[in-house]
């Protein structure tokens, strides 16, 4: 995103914290692609028959969004990390909501390819690797953070640099780690 366009977001995201209506309608469109792209990693992780599709995952996050006008927007990178993880949000509660649902409350298991080399079960379901997160958060939010940004929103080390306002040394130590730490909690 060039540098123009960044700043005409973080004008939005400012307007629409200070009350302006229409900022978030004009916001939209210029992070729109940005927010596929994040829907887009956030389903890869899916099992293919997922219902949920990543047109719906944008949509729904829009909705969210619309109750967070107070939130103290910094800029365009701290918005996208705050609606990467009301993805993981609306994705937990999808799956929260068809384990209940499903006969007997069986939770049916979601492939996420990284974190089936670290867990004991093959195939941990997105409700155990956020129960790992929350885990995580309690210990270094920033760390869980950085798992949200890379893994989920497929951010690289830089991008998820630039939304932490941290050094790509320092995402990729807190990445090393968090990787290790997860592996453990996903054992267990």
């Amino acid at each position: 995103m060039s540098e123009i366009l960044s700043q005409e977001v973080t004008h939005l995201l400012i307007a629409w914290r200070e009350g302006e209506k229409d900022a978030l309608d004009r916001l939209i469109p210029l992070v729109y692609e940005e927010l596929r792209h994040l829907a887009h990693n956030y389903m890869r992780g899916e099992r293919k028959c997922h219902t949920l599709q990543t047109t719906a995952l944008v949509n729904e996050a829009y909705l969210r969004l619309l109750d967070c006008s107070r939130v103290n927007w910094q800029n365009r990178a701290h918005f996208l990390a705050i609606t990467a993880q009301l993805m993981r949000r609306i994705l937990v509660d999808y799956a929260r909501s068809k384990r209940s649902y499903k006969r007997g409350g069986a939770a049916e298991r979601i492939s996420l390819d990284e974190f089936k080399l670290v867990s004991k079960n093959p195939d941990p379901d997105l409700i155990e690797i956020d129960e790992a997160l929350e885990s995580l958060k309690q210990v270094d939010e920033r760390k869980c953070q950085v798992v949200e940004l890379r893994f989920f929103g497929g951010m690289t080390a830089e991008e998820t640099a630039e939304v932490l306002d941290i050094s790509p040394d320092t995402v990729l130590r807190d990445w090393k780690f968090s990787r290790a730490w997860l592996a453990r909690e996903l054992k267990k």
